[in-house]
C-alpha cells in the first residue's frame, strides 16, 4: 500500500508507480531537486488523473514536464486564468494536457492535473524544485525528500495505522514494486567535511583537492520505510559566504534572469559565554487565541490534543521557565479580550500559582479572531524601566485586517520584540511572519504532527539570550555595476538561525572582475565585522537555484504587499506575474500549463476522473464534528514530565512530597530514606528532579532546559557542601548514571 501520494484510481487504488529518479544539486545553503516519476495506467479506460502533493515549506517548483508514450510536453508558467482556460480547451478537444497550480488553501500544496492517460500507457512526470536547506542544531544542513518522492511502502495485510505513522514492517529486498535512485552534487565556498544520511549511502567522492565539490548517492536497494534525509557539513560553517550565479544565457540583460545574482549567507557563531548569559529581566506578555477554532485537534488521528489544551500545556512550561525578577501577564483574545491581571505583575510563587490556576480554566470560548484591540491595549500600557517587553502571540487563524495589525506592530517596533506562533494549516503566514518581522522577533509554524512545546521554548531561548542586531550590509562594486536587493533587510538573527540575502547585479565593469561585501553586526554589545570578496564574472552553468530562490523571495514580498493592499494599488500583482513567468517560479497568480497536441481525434472510451487524496490537512473553520475519531471518554493519562514540571516552585526548587514520589514511581518512604543526613529536604527533592530529567527525559530537553537551569541556580544559592553525595544517592535511587557536571552543578 502506498500512502496517498501519486496517482490514484476511482476505487482509490494507486495507478502503479514504477520508479523514481532524483538528482540533487547543492550550492552552499541552497539546492535544486530534479525528479522523474514513472507511472502506468493498467485499466481498460483512459484516466484523467489529478495528483496533489505537499512540498517542503521552503521550496519553489520551477520546472515541470510530462511524457506520455513517446511524446514529451514541457510546461510553461502563465497567468492562472489563462492557463486554466487553455487546459479546459485542450481536454475538450481530446488533447492531453497538464496543469500545475498552487492550491488556493495553501502555497505549499501543488495540484497537478495530468490530463488523459490512455489504457496501458506509461506516464513519466518530471519536476524540479529549488529550496533553502534547513540548519540543524549541530550545524548540519538538512535536505529531506517529500513523501511524494519517497512514498512509504507497506506490504499488503500490514496494518497501515493512523496516517502511515505506524511502525512499518521490514520488506524483503526486491519485493518493493518501485525503485528510487538518488544522486547529489555538492559545491560550497568552504570545504565539505562530510555528508550523512539516515539511509545507506555510497562513499563521498571529492571532485577537487580543495574538497569544495563532491558527489554522493543513495546505496542501491532503498526500502521506502523511512524519510530520506541528507545532512551536509561544511568547514568554517559560521563564516559568512557569498556565491554569485551567472545569468541565464537566453535571458535579456537587466532582467532578473539576465543578470548575475549573489546570495549572501549569514550564520553567526554564538560564543559559549554569550550562550550562558541569560537575562533575568523582561516583561513577558503571552497573547493567546481563544476563538472557537482553538477547539480543533492539533492534527488528525487518534489521541490528538485540541489546540487550546496544547496551549495550556505550553503556558505551564513558559510560566515555570520564566526567570525570577521579571514581569508577566497573559491575555486571551477572540471577539473580545481578557487579561489575567490588570497590568503586568512581578513573577513570584504567588503570581505564578494564580496564573496557573487561570490557565487550567482557560477555554476556547471567545468567538472570532480579533487581534487589533488587545494589541492596542498592550501598547497603551507604559513599558517598565529595565524590563524589555517581549510579546508571545499564539493564533490558529487569520484576520481580515492583517495590514492594520502589521502597521500597528511596526509603529511600536522600537519598544518590544514579538515572537509569533501559527497553529495548524489555516494560520495566516502573512500575519504570523509579518508581526515577527516588524518587531524583530521570530515566527514559528506548528503544523502536522509538530508539538507546540519545543518550538515555543526555542523562541523563549531567543527572547532570553542576546541576538545578533544592528546588522548592516554594504556592497562594494565598480561604479558601472548596481546592486538591487531581492530580499527584505535582515533585522535580527538568533542563535542557531541562518539568514540568506539575495541581490541582483546589473551592468558590467570593463576592468574589475571582483566585488566585495562588508557585513557588520553586534552581538552582546560587541561589534563584529566580516568582509567577503566575490567574482563579478562567475562560472557558467551552475543551475539556477540562486536566481530562482531570489525570484521567489521577491515574489513572496510582493504577494504580501498585494494582499495587504487588497489589490487596490496596481503593480504588485503584475510584477509578480512578470517575475514568475520569467523565472519559472510559480506564484499565487500563475500556473504551469502543458498541452500535448495529438492528432486531435476525440479519445475513445469514457474518461474516468481520478482524484488523488493528499496528506495535507486544512483545518480552517473546522468544528469538532468534522473529525471521525470520537472524543476519548476516559481521563487522559497525565504525562509524567508535565506532572513533574507542574510541581516546581517559581524559585526553581522542588519540595519532597507524595506527588513528586509518584512521578519518580516510588513511595514517599523510598524517596526520603536515602537522603544524605545533613542535606535539606528541598535540596534533595530538587537534585532528584534534575537526575530524573537528565536520566529519562533527554529527548525533551529543549522543553525543560530553562527550568533545569533555574533549579541549578537555586541549588548553588543554597551553598550545599555535599552536592556530589546527593547526586550519587539520587542516581542509586533512580537507577541512573548522571554525572554532576552534566547537571551543571
Amino acid at each position: 500500500m502506498v500512502n496517498c501520494c501519486g496517482l490514484v484510481t476511482v476505487k482509490n487504488e494507486p495507478v502503479p508507480l514504477k520508479s523514481i529518479a532524483v538528482e540533487v544539486s547543492v550550492q552552499g545553503h541552497v539546492a535544486t531537486v530534479s525528479s522523474t516519476l514513472q507511472y502506468e495506467n493498467q485499466e481498460q479506460s483512459p484516466l484523467e488523473a489529478i495528483f496533489v502533493f505537499p512540498l517542503p515549506g521552503e521550496a519553489a517548483v520551477c520546472r515541470f514536464s510530462a511524457k506520455i508514450g513517446q511524446t514529451e510536453v514541457v510546461a510553461e508558467v502563465q497567468e492562472k486564468q489563462k492557463a486554466q482556460e487553455q487546459y479546459d480547451d485542450a481536454l475538450s478537444s481530446g488533447q492531453q494536457a497538464f496543469l500545475l497550480e498552487e492550491s488556493d488553501e495553501s502555497p505549499d500544496v501543488f495540484k497537478l492535473s495530468v490530463g488523459s492517460l490512455p489504457p496501458g500507457e506509461k506516464a513519466s512526470v518530471s519536476l524540479d524544485y529549488v529550496t533553502e536547506l534547513a540548519v540543524q542544531a549541530d550545524d548540519g544542513l538538512r535536505l529531506c525528500l517529500p513523501a511524494v518522492l519517497n512514498p512509504r511502502y507497506q506490504p499488503q495485510g500490514s496494518d497501515s495505522g493512523s496516517g502511515g505513522s505506524a511502525q512499518v514492517s521490514s520488506v524483503p529486498a526486491g519485493s518493493v514494486p518501485y525503485s528510487l535512485s538518488l544522486s547529489a552534487h555538492v559545491s560550497s565556498p568552504h570545504p565539505i567535511s562530510r555528508v550523512e544520511s539516515n539511509c545507506p549511502l555510497d562513499p563521498l567522492n571529492y571532485l577537487n583537492t580543495e574538497k569544495t565539490q563532491a558527489t554522493v548517492s543513495l546505496a542501491a536497494g532503498h526500502q521506502f520505510d523511512r524519510d530520506v534525509e541528507l545532512l551536509l557539513y561544511y568547514q568554517d560553517t559560521h563564516q559568512p559566504t557569498a556565491i554569485v550565479e551567472a545569468a541565464q544565457a537566453s535571458a535579456k540583460p537587466g532582467s532578473l534572469m539576465g543578470d548575475p545574482v549573489v546570495m549572501l549567507s549569514l550564520y553567526p557563531e554564538f560564543p559559549k559565554d554569550v550562550m550562558s548569559s541569560m537575562t533575568s529581566h523582561g516583561e513577558f506578555l503571552f497573547v493567546v487565541d481563544r476563538s472557537g477554532s482553538m477547539e480543533c485537534p492539533m492534527h488528525l488521528g487518534s489521541g490528538s490534543l485540541d489546540r487550546i489544551s496544547s496551549a495550556r500545556e505550553t503556558l505551564l512550561l513558559l510560566l515555570k521557565s520564566l526567570p525570577m525578577g521579571c514581569y508577566f501577564n497573559i491575555i486571551g483574545f477572540g471577539s473580545s479580550y481578557e487579561s489575567f491581571f490588570p497590568k503586568s505583575v512581578e513573577y513570584s510563587q504567588k503570581t505564578m500559582d494564580e496564573a496557573l490556576q487561570k490557565v487550567k480554566e482557560m477555554r476556547a470560548d471567545l468567538g472570532g479572531t480579533e487581534i487589533l484591540q488587545p494589541l492596542k491595549h498592550i501598547y497603551s500600557q507604559p513599558c517598565l524601566p529595565d524590563q524589555p517587553r517581549q510579546l508571545f502571540l499564539f493564533t490558529d487563524g487569520e484576520v481580515g485586517n492583517t495590514k492594520e495589525v502589521l502597521d500597528l506592530v511596526k509603529t511600536n517596533a522600537g519598544s518590544h520584540r514579538c515572537f509569533s506562533f501559527g497553529i495548524g494549516e489555516g494560520a495566516s503566514t502573512a500575519l504570523i511572519s509579518g508581526v515577527a518581522k516588524q518587531a524583530r522577533g521570530h515566527a514559528q509554524f506548528i503544523t502536522g504532527q509538530d508539538r507546540m512545546q519545543p518550538k515555543v521554548m526555542q523562541s523563549l531561548r531567543f527572547a532570553l539570550q542576546p541576538a545578533v542586531v544592528d546588522i548592516s550590509v554594504k556592497w562594494n562594486v565598480p561604479k558601472e555595476v548596481s546592486v538591487t536587493l531581492l530580499s527584505p533587510p535582515i533585522r535580527v538573527v538568533f542563535q542557531g538561525q541562518r539568514a540568506l540575502l539575495y541581490a541582483q547585479l546589473t551592468g558590467e565593469s570593463s576592468g574589475d572582475t571582483e566585488g566585495s561585501v562588508t557585513v557588520k553586526y553586534s552581538l552582546a554589545k560587541q561589534p563584529v565585522e566580516n568582509q567577503l570578496s566575490f567574482s563579478l564574472k562567475p562560472a557558467e552553468d551552475t543551475g539556477m537555484a540562486v536566481h530562482r530562490l531570489g525570484a521567489r523571495t521577491l515574489i513572496q514580498s510582493l504577494e504580501v504587499e498585494e494582499r495587504e493592499q487588497d489589490g487596490e494599488k496596481e503593480g504588485a500583482k503584475e510584477k509578480v506575474i512578470e517575475l514568475s513567468v520569467q523565472s519559472g517560479v510559480s506564484s499565487a497568480f500563475t500556473a504551469f500549463i502543458a498541452v500535448h497536441k495529438g492528432d486531435g481525434e476525440a479519445l475513445q472510451g469514457q474518461l474516468l476522473r481520478r482524484h488523488v487524496p493528499t496528506p495535507m490537512l486544512n483545518l480552517r473553520g473546522c468544528s469538532l464534528t468534522d473529525f471521525d475519531s470520537p472524543a476519548p471518554t476516559s481521563k487522559p493519562v497525565r504525562d509524567p514530565l508535565l506532572q513533574l514540571i507542574s510541581l516546581q516552585k517559581a524559585s526553581g526548587s522542588w519540595v519532597l512530597e507524595a506527588a513528586l514520589a509518584e512521578v519518580l514511581v516510588k513511595t514517599e518512604e523510598e524517596v526520603s530514606k536515602p537522603k544524605p543526613a545533613q542535606v535539606d529536604q528541598e535540596v534533595w527533592a530538587t537534585v532528584l528532579a534534575l537526575v530524573w530529567l537528565y536520566g529519562f527525559k533527554m529527548e525533551a530537553q529543549e522543553e525543560w532546559q530553562f527550568l533545569a537551569m533555574k533549579a541549578v541556580s537555586w541549588i548553588q544559592a543554597q551553598k550545599v557542601a555535599s552536592v556530589s553525595e546527593c547526586v550519587q544517592a539520587g542516581n542509586t535511587l533512580l537507577g541512573c548514571q548522571v554525572q554532576k557536571d552534566t547537571l551543571g552543578l
